[in-house]
Formats: C-alpha cells, sequence, structure tokens
C-alpha cells in the first residue's frame, strides 16, 4: 500500500508541476527578457533554471514549514503571497519598461547607450536578481498537499516527491521558454531592436495584469 501511495504521489508531482508552469508568468518574462538582453538559448535556460529553482524551493520550505506550523497557517500565507504575484509582475515589468526606455532616449541622442542614461550599471545582473526574487517570492501552494501526503512514508520518500516535483517544473519551465525566445527573435524590426527592453517591460506588465485579473 505504501509502494501504490508513492507512486500515485509521484505521478501527481510529475502532473501537477508541469501544469502549474503552463500559466504564462512561468515563461513568458524569461523569453521576453532573453529577446531584449540578445541572450543566448544556453544562458536563457540557465537563468530560467534558477529561477524555476528558487520558485519551487520556496514552495517546498513552506511544505516543511507547515509540519511545525500547521497546514492551514502556511497556505493561508502562501495563498495571500500567490495573490500578489501578478503585482509583483506589473511592478518589475513596469521598472523594466521605464529602465528600457530611458536607455532608448539615450541611445537615440547620443548614437548609443550611456551609463548616464541607464543609471545601472550592471544592468544584466540587476535583472536577473530582479527575476530571481520575483519568482521566490510566488510560491506554489501546490506542492504542499502532496508533501503531507508523503510525510507517513517517511524523510527520504518525502524528499522524493519534492524533487520530483521541482524536477518536473523546472523541465516544463524551460521546455516553454526556449521555444518562446526562439520565436520572439524571429519578430525584427528597427524599432523594435531599439525599444526591446521597454517591450519586453510592457509585455511582462501585460501578463501581470492577466494573472491578477483572471488569477492564474
Amino acid at each position: 500500500m505504501r509502494e501504490g501511495l508513492f507512486a500515485a504521489l509521484a505521478l501527481a508531482a510529475f502532473t501537477v508541476g508541469p501544469l502549474h508552469s503552463l500559466a504564462p508568468d512561468h515563461w513568458v518574462p524569461f523569453a521576453a527578457v532573453a529577446r531584449a538582453r540578445g541572450w543566448s538559448a544556453a544562458r536563457t535556460a540557465r537563468i530560467t533554471l534558477l529561477c524555476g529553482f528558487g520558485h519551487v524551493t520556496v514552495s517546498v520550505l513552506f511544505g516543511l514549514l507547515g509540519f511545525f506550523f500547521g497546514m492551514g497557517l502556511i497556505r493561508m500565507v502562501g495563498q495571500r503571497m500567490e495573490s500578489v504575484a501578478g503585482l509583483l509582475l506589473v511592478g518589475f515589468g513596469m521598472v523594466y519598461g521605464i529602465w528600457g526606455l530611458r536607455r532608448a532616449a539615450g541611445a537615440r541622442i547620443h548614437g548609443h547607450t550611456h551609463s548616464h542614461y541607464d543609471h545601472v550599471h550592471e544592468p544584466e545582473k540587476a535583472t536577473v536578481l530582479g527575476l530571481f526574487l520575483l519568482f521566490s517570492a510566488d510560491p506554489c501552494v501546490a506542492v504542499i498537499p502532496l508533501l503531507f501526503a508523503a510525510a507517513p512514508l517517511g524523510a527520504l520518500r518525502t524528499a522524493g516527491i519534492a524533487v520530483l516535483y521541482e524536477l518536473a517544473t523546472l523541465a516544463t519551465m524551460v521546455a516553454l521558454v526556449l521555444p518562446a525566445r526562439a520565436g520572439a527573435k524571429l519578430l525584427r524590426a528597427p524599432w523594435l531592436d531599439r525599444y526591446s527592453d521597454a517591450v519586453a517591460g510592457g509585455s511582462i506588465a501585460l501578463v501581470g495584469v492577466a494573472v491578477t485579473v483572471l488569477g492564474w
């Protein structure tokens, strides 16, 4: 019976994780920023994995805290954090888009970008850090019931369910991000290249609005 329960939970982990990752807020931001920043497929995959790792690991930590503070409390906190995830996307997108507009304005005036207009000395690191913090602050509460259900099977098998969920989620995110990045690269226009960061920020903000309104 314990083997059957573990198999059922493993199947759930392989199913719930990928289904959760189909929401556009899990892949559009990476594809949009990759197009704007000119990231390679390998770099895009690495950053997606990093941010996805933060996203799922925080979720697993919430589940572990649930053993000590009660599932109800942890799920309530997690759901409240999920409820503001769209707003965080909107905020990140707006800040990134405004920075992109200022950067484009500097390039138009001087013919090239200049740190005076960027006001960010290492925009690449700031962008990656922002994405990582954004996704880490958006836990997936769907994994918490799986961890509670696996708890009677012991620590090792519970950890196994958590690892399966994380691997399935990360694989799905990368599988969605890379084709979206490749498709975005096919969009070529002088204005799009000039305002690529601003367009990326606007796209992320729109996804945030959709997540907030539709409750994805």
